[in-house]
């Protein structure tokens, strides 16, 4: 897959020359030529009860300033229609070392996985026969709400996939697709084990049944050694989703999703280890109103944990997925717990074009299994596009978990620390016409 990546970057490299199209012999090499990008400046403070790790000393507060430039350059092959490249760069860089990004050696202030690093984020090849599209190389797949598959966007750097993958929308209301993915490019520095070598295939078909009703079906097979999870998985499951309109300026939306992981049936090259045994299931439904822009919402999501109570059986995993969006936006529960986890939450919010949008989301967390009480956390938002120059966007951003009783006395690590985090962020995107 190295080879096909580098074999992609050098077909779409030259792209980024400017915006005339190269000719050889009377072919156009390239035409169609667009660019586009984005600025991202970002402030995150991280407060924490947490302990520098073999010591009881608690870690110093993170304040990190970091920046993130994406540069992407797109173009038609070739004077066809069916054969298309895109290319992307992004860098991050940071302002100060006033915390720890898991590879600057700052182990005594409390995480921010945002560390320096430049990298090719995306260097693939499009072939369209028609509707299906053929992607070979590196990419972005974010999958439905990005439960199980994303790019963690959130974070300075993207989670990207060198795949091959297959989209088909051919049948009218039926989207089909599918993915072989060989490695998976994380969030971290490459010093850190960023890039993980993966067999890995994903499927995922929706079929809309009319406006208010969309049924998706998916396996996720997730090869044994992959991104930290070395047992790897096979996730089966069926979300139902929709808008229902129910009165002038009153709209309902739902998701009623299950699904079950079991052992992995694909095991990774070179990889050798002991058997799994993951018998585990998800559930997750929530239902959201919007009437005349104010926002109000339920949600119960569940991962099951170690039913046999001797921690031989796996917690449901998502070792793909963009994790910020889910469970709290503190990022304590990225990884699932052993004992499972049960997320009650309820939002409300206003949005509207000229206010913007501003929403409030309370957590209560409990373990699956056991009486084991996570705590409790309060998340609030607020974004707008900022007046006077296109493309520019700003956000603030808190997250406040209080750890609960029962964890507290556990020390269960992460979960039995009160954190609060705060985020401050302007996003400028832009793109050649």
């Amino acid at each position: 897959m190295r080879k096909m990546v580098k074999m992609s970057m050098a077909a779409v490299m030259i792209m980024g020359i400017g915006s005339v199209s190269a000719q050889a012999e009377g072919v156009d090499i390239l035409s169609n030529i667009k660019a586009k990008g984005e600025i991202r400046a970002r402030y995150e403070m991280v407060d924490t009860d947490a302990v520098i790790p073999t010591t009881t000393t608690k870690q110093s507060n993170a304040n990190a300033f970091t920046n993130r430039l994406t540069i992407g350059v797109s173009a038609d092959l070739l004077g066809t229609d069916w054969l298309s490249a895109y290319a992307e760069m992004t860098d991050v860089r940071a302002l100060n070392d006033n915390y720890n990004s898991t590879d600057n050696g700052e182990t005594t202030h409390a995480t921010v996985v945002d560390p320096e690093q430049t990298r090719l984020t995306q260097a693939y090849v499009d072939i369209k026969l028609g509707k299906p599209t053929l992607r070979i190389g590196r990419q972005m797949i974010n999958l439905d709400n990005q439960r199980f598959v994303g790019a963690v966007g959130w974070r300075q750097m993207f989670q990207t996939f060198d795949a091959y993958t297959l989209t088909c929308n051919s049948i009218e209301n039926l989207s089909v697709f599918a993915s072989y993915i060989t490695q998976v490019n994380g969030v971290k520095a490459d010093e850190v084990n960023a890039a993980t070598d993966t067999r890995t295939a994903l499927v995922n078909v929706s079929y809309k049944v009319m406006p208010e009703l969309k049924a998706t079906a998916y396996a996720y097979m997730i090869g044994e050694g992959t991104a930290g999870h070395k047992t790897g998985s096979d996730t089966y499951g069926l979300a139902l989703t929709g808008n229902v309109a129910v009165a002038d300026g009153v709209k309902l939306n739902y998701r009623a999703e299950y699904a079950t992981q079991t052992d992995a049936s694909m095991e990774n090259s070179g990889f050798s280890g002991a058997s799994s045994d993951v018998d585990a299931d998800y559930m997750n439904f929530e239902l959201g109103a919007n009437v005349s822009g104010i926002l109000a919402g339920l949600g119960y999501e569940v991962l099951s944990g170690d039913s046999d109570g001797a921690g031989k059986e796996k917690a449901f995993a998502t070792p793909l997925a963009t994790g910020h969006a889910f469970n709290g936006w503190a990022d304590i529960f990225l990884a699932t717990p052993t004992q499972g986890i049960e997320d009650m939450s309820a939002y409300v919010g206003y949005a509207s074009k000229e206010f913007g949008k501003l929403q409030v989301v309370y957590h209560d967390f409990q373990s699956d299994v056991g009486s084991i009480d996570y705590g409790t956390e309060i998340d609030a938002v607020y974004t707008r596009a900022i007046p006077g120059m296109n493309g520019l966007t700003g956000m603030l951003k808190v997250a406040d978990y209080s750890a609960g009783d029962t964890v507290a006395e556990g020390n269960n690590a992460a979960q039995a620390s009160d954190t609060t985090k705060f985020w401050v962020m302007l996003d400028y995107k832009f793109a050649s016409k």
